[in-house]
């Protein structure tokens, strides 16, 4: 069973997977099981490698150009462009995608149906809080809904997908893209896509801001509604002249948005009605925070693309729980409560994180990769009761809160010095932990929202949440 015009059948010639991480052992997987010629190569051997091999993959080891017989590259999104490999295969004239556009020309279908459309949200930030809330949505509704993409299930397994009468296991798919998936797609036709916002990051991957920002844009292109927050100048500035555009505000929605009106957010963008359709109740929603609304809103505005009714939409977001590290309440000690937002990777998301809080004490620092976050300081000193700086690039924000928030006390804690990973980040955060508590008071809120990447003393993000949750549970 596949696409109506045959695409998910057609042979692929010798294909090179390149890394083999999540998405790429799962590309790997569903080449391999359509029987096309597949080649590995990563820079050091993977787990997964026995596994694929005995299916039939060849590997070749770490490699600086491809085979002369590859007919495809299949590219790892942590792989930058600049990388030899991907620079020879270009060079060559050898296609490179990524994971999703795999998993585009590789969808399956019902027969005499279309396979499942695709729902698409990009942005520096909120994507996945979006993603599944729009899951949520589109479930209530009563869809047989999933979310994938870079929210964590590869797109490749989701789109090809069986029940076990053969069909299409997914009828509509809630997707989030990264700009480094985005930059390795290029027929990607979202049925919705939303750029929520976009910031200063991973310059570093792109080379330039602009290539950045048009890497997202990159998702609109094809789309035949484009949604995004009004709020934020670059992403209403992409959306601006597409031919339907839909952008969500947090105050009274005008024609073609959705809003908030009398403490609800409302439809004027799909609605029949002149004064729009009601959706939910603010106080409904259980993740706070405007930018929490804002990602509410394009959730809502994508899942009325699909066709979902107001009501389900209210059911969908009432119901949303949130996901783990990303504004989540760990803990109440003494009248002072304890925010665990780890997921606030830069200083976007943390300045996001912190309006939703009238004083913070902040903890804040790891792995800045070059971005300014002397605009975020000065935006948000008015709410510090104080700071604690932990990671390699803390001497940074340091500057930046002498020259915004001199008068704001702040600690410092020695971590991430030596350019390699600290092997006891859990100590760490029970240092900086202790360091709030002396900075705060009754009624404060303690917000570990670093603005920073984490690997310099931690595994990642989600250990870096992990250690802060129980430093605040040791407290008693």
């Amino acid at each position: 069973m596949a696409h109506t015009d045959g695409t998910a059948e057609r042979p692929l010639g010798t294909v090179l997977v390149a890394g083999l991480g999540v998405s790429g052992a799962a590309a790997a997987r569903v080449l391999l099981a359509r029987g096309d010629d597949v080649l590995l190569t990563d820079a050091a051997e993977p787990a997964v490698l026995a596994e694929l091999v005995a299916a039939g993959a060849r590997w070749l080891g770490a490699l600086s150009e491809p085979p002369e017989d590859v007919d495809l590259v299949v590219t790892s999104p942590g792989w930058r462009p600049d990388s030899p490999l991907l620079r020879t295969a270009a060079a060559r004239g050898v296609e490179v995608i990524g994971e999703p556009e795999l998993a585009w020309r590789l969808r399956i279908a019902a027969p005499g149906a279309e396979p499942a459309p695709w729902f698409a949200v990009t942005g520096t930030n909120g994507k996945t809080t979006t993603v599944t809330m729009l899951e949520s949505v589109l479930l209530a509704a009563g869809r047989r809904a999933v979310a994938a993409g870079n929210v964590g299930r590869p797109l490749i397994e989701v789109v090809t997908a069986r029940d076990a009468d053969g069909t299409p296991a997914h009828d509509a798919i809630a997707v989030e893209l990264s700009s480094f998936q985005l930059h390795w797609s290029s027929s990607i036709a979202p049925a919705g896509a939303c750029v929520l916002n976009v910031a200063d990051d991973h310059v570093d991957w792109h080379g330039s801001f602009d290539a950045y920002r048009d890497a997202k844009a990159q998702l609109l292109r094809l789309a035949p509604v484009a949604v995004a927050d009004a709020g934020d100048p670059v992403a209403s500035g992409l959306v601006g002249g597409h031919r339907h555009p839909v952008t969500v505000t947090l105050g009274e929605p005008e024609r073609g948005q959705l809003g908030v009106r009398a403490g609800a957010l409302v439809d004027r963008a799909f609605s029949a009605e002149p004064a729009g359709e009601v959706l939910v109740e603010l106080d409904a929603l259980q993740v706070r925070g405007p930018h929490n609304t804002v990602n509410a809103l394009a959730a809502a505005a994508l899942a009325r693309v699909a066709g979902v009714d107001a009501a389900a939409v209210g059911r969908g977001l009432a119901g949303f729980r949130g996901g783990a590290h990303r504004n989540v309440l760990v803990g109440s000690v003494d009248g002072i409560d304890f925010v665990d937002d780890s997921k606030a990777t830069n200083p976007h998301a943390a300045g996001a994180s912190l309006a939703a809080y009238p004083r913070v004490v902040w903890i804040a620092g790891g792995l800045l990769k070059g971005a300014d976050v002397d605009p975020l300081v000065a935006a948000v000193a008015p709410r510090l009761a104080g700071v604690v700086l932990l990671g390699r690039d803390r001497e940074v924000l340091a500057r930046s809160l002498a020259r915004h928030a001199p008068t704001v006390p702040r600690t410092v804690v020695p971590s991430g010095d030596d350019g390699g990973v600290v092997t006891d980040g859990d100590s760490v955060m029970r240092e900086v932990v202790a360091a709030a508590v002396r900075l705060a008071r009754p009624g404060d809120t303690v917000l570990l929202a670093p603005a920073a990447a984490s690997m310099d003393v931690f595994t990642d993000y989600a250990h870096r949440g992990r250690a802060f949750a129980d430093a605040v549970r040791a407290l008693g």
